[in-house]
Order: C-alpha cells, then structure tokens, then sequence
C-alpha cells in the first residue's frame, strides 16, 4: 500500500506532465498559425479591398481560392482599405504587416493622394518609404499595379469608373498566381 504522500506525489506528477504537454501544443499551435496567417499581405486601398463587391470577390480572396485549388496552404491577407492614401498604407506597415509575412503585394495608386492633396512627390516619397519599410524586413514585394491596370484597361471596370469588376479581379489574382511561391 502507497502512503498518502506517495500518491499525492504521483498525481502531481501526472498533473505536472499533462500540464507541460498542453503548453508544448499551444506554444506549437501558436507558432504555426502566426505563420500560417503570415505570408502573404496585400497591400492597398479600395481596388485591394474589393470596394462594390463582396468579399470572396477581390483579388485577394480570390488568389487566395486560386492557390488553394492548387494544392497551396499559402494565406492571403487582405489589407486593403477604401480611401487610404499612400501615406495611411505607409503608417500601417506594422500593424497589418505581421512578422513573419514572405510576401506583400502592393497596389498603390495616386488617386486617393491628388484628391486629399498629396502631391506626387509626397507620392513617390512614401512608395520609397513603404518599400523601404518591407525591404528592410526581408520581405519581397510584388508590384500589382500593372495587372490592375490592365484590367481596368480591359473594361473590367465597375460602374464608377474606377473599380474592378469581380472579372477584373479574376484576371489580377490569375495574374499574380505565378508570383506566389
């Protein structure tokens, strides 16, 4: 027969294991979905967030689809705020760029930034800082301008005359599909 103090020792023990196991699984689980939910960040105002459309409907969303239904664990990221000028995106690297991000793809026009008054220099300045920025961490960029340009070009353009239709954002994430590896 086992003295009292035998089998209080023993479940401690067991207690103490069982607590150390439940640690390792979190601090693991923790670990691989701040990685999971890192990788990719795209970057950019209201053509990035999917303005007028749905949410599965940006670029974003739907490269995320795209990568999926190749097998592809990559998660998408979409920081894309209506409205916000170069300067905005700029200040908010390190809030919507977390650590670990491989890749940020980066869609920053000049239209937010005429209508509330930063000139192109200010324009050109804050690209270089924002680049600067992600650079700086080992972060590679992908330029989606042109894509979205080209779609827009396409007539994959909303009734505004400025955002992509949900066409469009097919095109731009068909586009960028190669870029993501």
């Amino acid at each position: 027969m086992r003295s009292p103090l035998a089998n209080l020792l023993g479940e401690n023990m067991r207690l103490g294991k069982a607590i150390i196991v439940v640690q390792i699984a979190i601090v693991g689980f923790c670990v691989s979905t701040a990685a999971a939910s890192a990788q990719v960040v795209a970057l950019g105002a209201s053509n990035t967030a999917g303005y007028g459309l749905s949410s599965p409907q940006s670029w974003p969303a739907q490269l995320q689809a795209m990568l999926q239904a190749k097998g592809s664990t990559t998660k998408i990221i979409n920081a894309g705020i209506s409205g916000d000028t170069s300067a905005g995106i700029l200040s908010r690297i390190g809030s919507d760029v977390p650590e670990g991000t491989r890749i940020v793809i980066l869609s920053v026009f000049s239209y937010n930034d005429n209508r509330k008054g930063i000139t192109p220099a200010e324009h050109q300045a804050n690209i270089a800082g924002i680049e600067r920025q992600l650079r700086s961490r080992g972060i590679r960029i992908i330029n989606a301008n042109g894509l979205i340009q080209s779609a827009l070009k396409a007539g994959m353009v909303q009734g505004d005359g400025i955002h992509l239709t949900a066409d469009g954002c097919r095109r731009v994430a068909m586009g960028l599909t190669g870029s993501i590896r």
